[in-house]
């Protein structure tokens, strides 16, 4: 009987040491770090990764790229245009190289158009690769890298909203 006394001890003094370790990790990774508006909107579009495309979709159903990018910002209450070509006009124009997460990237995708018409939203840059979400026809909403040439070839601007 003392032997399971001692036992049931034991174990409920290694668990508590180490649930106050974890407590204090994750106290000390929150401090390092905070949330940022643009790491909101970022998850919010991260949310729909997956999504068929849909013209004119702002839905799980279905999402274009200017859709992705207005429900993100919308849900923390950024009011933007629904279209690429108008929410280029937002915001201040960024130099690529200084591109933040959070902020937008513009192109001129389609041959019959001299206009911007594709938008994608960068959700991180990691050595030196720029990552953005955004939708396309064949694979609904992804995320691409401007180290690819296709998209460093359609790439007009980029800006910054937040």
């Amino acid at each position: 009987m003392q032997k399971k006394i001692l036992f049931i001890l034991f174990l409920f003094i290694l668990s508590s040491c180490s649930s106050t370790n974890s407590a204090v990790n994750y106290h000390s990774k929150t401090k390092s770090k905070s949330i940022t508006k643009a790491d909101i909107v970022v998850a919010n579009a991260l949310k729909y990764k997956g999504v068929k495309y849909k013209y004119g979709g702002t839905t799980r159903k279905g999402m274009d790229c200017s859709g992705v990018v207005f429900v993100s910002f919308g849900a923390e209450n950024i009011a933007l245009p629904r279209s690429s070509r108008y929410m280029a006009n937002e915001g201040k124009k960024v130099a690529l190289g200084k591109v933040k997460k959070g902020d937008l990237l513009f192109f001129k995708i389609s041959r019959r158009s001299n206009q911007i018409n594709h938008v994608g939203l960068v959700t991180e840059i990691k050595n030196g690769q720029i990552f953005f979400i955004h939708a396309t026809t064949s694979r609904g909403v992804i995320i691409s890298s401007m180290s690819e040439k296709y998209w460093k070839n359609t790439f007009v601007k980029a800006t910054n909203i937040l």
